[in-house]
């Protein structure tokens, strides 16, 4: 495939803000998971691993504010809201598609030429964070030094009054 127009900085805005809208990683899951059929929010929560309710919702309204997704809302006891795709979103559905099986097809040649990569230039593979553990002193240890600077002391907040 051959780019064989120029972009103006004008394109290039408006082409950039659409990407950001949709070229992020929840918008594209929620775009596929809907591809198939409308979905309630409870369903796209727990079809879609380690998205938070609150980017869950924040992802939603973002799409629907873009004419991409729909909330259907059905008066019943409790109310019920389906998410389904505009036609907009359902002419998203091919490319964003044929991205995720692109990124599953080829995701473990991507990995390794990321480790090459980094063993060439001698970085150290990235740190996985692990949770914070605050270990108890034990009652017969003698505190250090450290213990007591000025960090170590509790935050008192002045009166404001």
């Amino acid at each position: 495939m051959k780019i064989t127009t120029r972009l103006h900085h004008g394109d290039c805005q408006s082409v950039s803000r659409v990407l950001a809208r949709i070229g992020d990683k929840w918008s594209v899951l929620v775009i596929m998971m809907l591809s198939e059929r409308p979905l309630r929010f409870n369903e796209l929560r727990r079809i879609i691993d380690g998205i938070s309710q609150r980017m869950l919702t924040l992802t939603l309204r973002g799409l629907e504010r873009d004419g991409i997704v729909m909330r259907h809302l059905t008066p019943i006891i409790p109310p019920r809201v389906d998410y389904q795709l505009t036609d907009l979103g359902r002419s998203l559905c091919e490319p964003v598609i044929a991205l995720g099986a692109w990124a599953r097809q080829h995701g473990a040649e991507i990995e390794r030429a990321q480790m090459l990569f980094d063993r060439a230039q001698g970085a150290k593979p990235p740190l996985v964070a692990k949770p914070l553990t605050i270990a108890k002193p034990s009652p017969a240890a003698k505190p250090s030094p450290v213990a007591s600077t000025r960090r170590s002391q509790p935050l008192r907040i002045p009166d404001s009054g």
